[in-house]
């Protein structure tokens, strides 16, 4: 290929050595590899029924925390290889060896000899008759906000201390003997109340019944005050368990400090609890803005969240939220049930999430704050320009094999090159189901491939970009392309709607993005989007545009700077008869 013969390599025989290695550990099938293997087996006593999924072995020299824990992008990250498994029986071994595609090491063959924890996980999937005709096997979340370590019926292995030789042949023995269990639901409280419900369009589409949660965060006087009615303010993020920072008790006095790595600042910990108290305070206030905060759970077999739009290969996730989760939450809650009075407000994927939302439902909602979004101009997909560049790991050159950065620190030193990101991802799950973020990205914006799993934006080993599925996003999920394609349309909708918060140094360098988009609309009167934009000045990944605070206090602190400003933008734009006093006691 094109790209490909741009960049030198060892020789012809070693790059198809290469490529045979993993074709053949993605497949499955394949000779086995000569040298050291592992034989890994779960009993009957464990699970009764055969299994599909991805058997990973996990390899590490820390012993601080179990080998499962321990895979990072990051310099500390241990190792981890994995295959798939299809109609795996109880009391049958299967080998992992130097076929098994690896990360940070490619195969099990380069490991030097010696002493290592070693630890296997088999990561469960399930089978989808979706409605589009394809059948797949994904994970379906069981409430842990698809994390592959701790999901419930999980199988994995007590660690084990082992002295290993590659170049011995043998083979290592490991039987997985424990199940992840299932976990508690939260409990509500007098503020706080989890709802479920079952999603007819999400059902239909996947095959399954399919469930849609949110976590409300209810007013002060709600109960006091049956006549009042409320906003509805929707934090976009993550998989939340519960409503995430609010405490109503003070910080536990026996809390043992833990350092935050992140952020460089010791007992972090108590200052999340300090402020998620202190969030408690100013929600209960007589001064603070009655509203309904929510926070919403759509987990699903791709990811921890589905971005809360309609996507080819997760289904209508943007309509169920708006036509069914959300009238639900505001009949159930009282809400005022207008898009006058909904608002949106996040950061990271909750920043994209915010501004897509209000692109793709304008007239649903009238308002997001948007911080450090992921990428909101594909010209900018972190470092890749995904409709000029070739190669999304290395720069295009002839001679020169230079790796695109992946993660950075405010000093601009780099942990993670883009090629080693995705190349975890890669040993973590085949076809977009590591859980992680690139494979989500490229199964929110991508279509269909012909095996009923995401069309890659490029090839997760080499790096190399398909232009065909780039046309495909730019037009579907490129925001910055989709705003200026049709301003004619939304731009009277959007006024004064739109308001994007990015650091300078964000670690993932999603500010380059927002000054594209911000170009677009400092040059674009017709009409003028009325918004902000507004950058941190060496600030890192979730700043917000709190200019007063550090980094690691404001990003706690999203409650109180967003929804002040949706109510004073209720109060500038309310129709006339809109109710804008029965929630201002």
């Amino acid at each position: 290929m094109i790209a490909q013969k741009r960049f030198p390599v060892p020789s012809v025989a070693a790059a198809l050595a290469v490529f045979v290695l993993v074709a053949a550990s993605i497949s499955g099938c394949g000779n086995r590899a000569a040298g050291l293997r592992f034989e890994i087996s779960f009993p009957p006593s464990l699970c009764s029924e055969s299994l599909d999924g991805r058997l990973l072995l996990l390899v590490s020299t820390d012993e601080s925390n179990e080998p499962r824990f321990q895979v990072s992008d990051g310099p500390s990250t241990q190792l981890v290889f994995g295959t798939d498994i299809e109609r795996w029986k109880p009391g049958q071994p299967v080998p992992i060896d130097g076929l098994a595609f690896g990360y940070p090491r490619r195969n099990l063959d380069s490991l030097p000899a010696g002493e290592y924890l070693v630890q296997a996980l088999l990561h469960r999937y399930e089978t989808f008759h979706r409605a589009d005709g394809h059948t797949v096997k994904l994970p379906l979340d069981r409430g842990e906000g698809q994390k592959w370590n701790i999901a419930p019926g999980n199988l994995y292995s007590t660690p084990r201390r082992i002295a290993l030789n590659p170049s011995a042949p043998g083979a290592v023995t490991i039987v997985l003997d424990n199940k992840i269990p299932p976990i508690p639901s939260p409990q509500d409280t007098k503020y706080i109340r989890h709802e479920k419900i079952k999603s007819a369009l999400l059902s239909e589409f996947w095959g399954r019944p399919m469930h849609l949660g949110a976590c409300v965060l209810l007013p002060e006087g709600f109960d006091d005050h049956p006549e009042a009615r409320y906003p509805l303010a929707v934090f976009h993020g993550h998989f939340p368990r519960t409503f995430d920072g609010f405490r109503e008790n003070p910080p536990d006095p026996d809390l043992e400090p833990e350092y935050s790595e992140r952020f460089r600042i010791e007992g972090y910990n108590r200052i999340v609890q300090e402020q998620a108290h202190q969030f408690y305070k100013d929600w209960t206030s007589k001064d603070f803005p009655r509203f309904l905060a929510v926070e919403i759970q759509h987990a699903n077999p791709y990811y921890d969240d589905s971005y809360a739009v309609n996507s080819a290969n997760l289904g209508p996730y943007g309509d169920a939220i708006t036509y069914e989760l959300i009238p639900y939450l505001e009949k159930k809650y009282r809400g005022l049930g207008k898009g006058w009075a909904r608002f949106l407000y996040g950061g990271s994927t909750g920043g994209w999430e915010t501004l897509a939302v209000q692109v793709f439902y304008p007239d649903e909602y009238n308002g997001c704050w948007a911080a450090c979004p992921d990428p909101i101009d594909f010209r900018a997909y972190t470092v890749v320009n995904i409709y000029e560049h070739r190669n999304a790991y290395f720069v295009d050159s002839r001679w020169k094999r230079t790796p695109r950065p992946g993660t950075r620190n405010c000093l601009g030193e780099v942990s993670a090159t883009l090629e080693e990101v995705n190349h975890r991802e890669l040993a973590l799950g085949t076809h977009s189901r590591s859980g992680d973020q690139w494979d989500i990205w490229q199964a929110v914006f991508g279509p269909v491939g012909e095996d009923g799993f995401p069309k890659p934006i490029w090839d997760k080993l080499t790096g190399e970009i398909d232009r065909s599925v780039a046309d495909y996003w730019r037009e579907h999920y490129d925001l910055r392309h989709i705003l200026e394609r049709d301003w004619k349309t939304l731009g009277p909708k959007l006024r004064g709607k739109i308001h994007i918060y990015c650091g300078d140094m964000d670690n993932y360098y999603l500010n380059n993005a927002v000054t594209l988009m911000e170009a677009f609309l400092e040059s674009t009167t017709d009409p003028y989007y009325d918004g902000e934009v507004d950058y941190g000045d060496r600030a890192e990944h979730c700043w917000n545009g709190d200019h007063t605070r550090p980094n690691h206090l404001s990003r706690l602190r999203y409650h109180q700077m967003f929804i002040p400003r949706a109510a004073e933008r209720i109060l500038k734009t309310a129709s006339l008869g809109a109710d804008v006093s029965s929630w201002r006691y």
